[in-house]
């Protein structure tokens, strides 16, 4: 919490506002890994996905939250993501991360699978306490859409501190690298644009590192 006690000052202002959210999109720059999914059968959503949330909790202004009107920092958080079921309406995928590649995969693929066949609404962390809730990040993806933004629905903007990002469609394949339109919501009493600027500086670095540790990988 000593980072975020240089900003509370910023933090007392935005709190304050009906609504706190800063919402940028941009053209996330990173290196291809398509080709090194497609050598080593891993699908290639579920790498990013990976990549995307070893990145954030590097950032610590995305791990800040408001609980019981006190700012905490969380330590982890939920694996999860949006689908679209056999009925193609939107549900929820809800797991337990792991620092080990092929292990977040696996658990990641099942949870998809899980939360596609399922023709109710589940993982709406109905089933957790108001502190467990907290320990989000809300994550949707969109790849039949150049997206160039999104509005994502808020129960209450006031409390909204869970930062929420969004991916559109990959670009085609033009050599070593590639780009993803990205959307960053998150509470602007702890993020502000420079954020977001290392946050995707952090994603490409980490689709670099993973690619790199895994080279010899059958």
């Amino acid at each position: 919490m000593k980072n975020f006690e240089l900003r509370r000052d910023r933090y007392e202002v935005f709190r304050q506002f009906d609504n706190p959210l800063l919402n940028i999109s941009l053209t996330l720059e990173l290196p291809d890994f398509r080709p090194f999914c497609k050598q080593r059968e891993l699908p290639p959503f579920h790498f990013f996905l990976y990549c995307v949330l070893s990145a954030i909790e590097t950032v610590d202004n995305f791990m800040y939250r408001v609980y019981e009107e006190q700012v905490i920092k969380i330590d982890d958080f939920i694996g999860s993501f949006t689908v679209i079921n056999e009925d193609n309406n939107l549900n929820f995928a809800r797991f337990t991360r792991s620092a080990d590649l092929r292990e977040f995969i696996a658990r990641s693929v099942r949870a998809g699978r899980e939360a596609k066949a399922s023709r109710a609404l589940i993982n709406t962390s109905a089933d957790l306490t108001p502190r467990q809730a907290k320990d989000n990040i809300y994550i949707t993806c969109m790849p039949w859409l150049d997206m160039r933004a999104i509005e994502h629905p808020i129960f209450c903007h006031r409390s909204a501190d869970i930062p929420s990002l969004a991916w559109g469609k990959f670009s085609a394949p033009a050599g070593e690298s590639m780009t993803v339109p990205l959307s960053v919501q998150a509470h602007h009493g702890f993020v502000d644009g420079y954020h977001v600027h290392v946050l995707a500086q952090a994603i490409a670095r980490r689709v670099a590192a993973v690619m790199a540790a895994h080279a010899g990988d059958d």
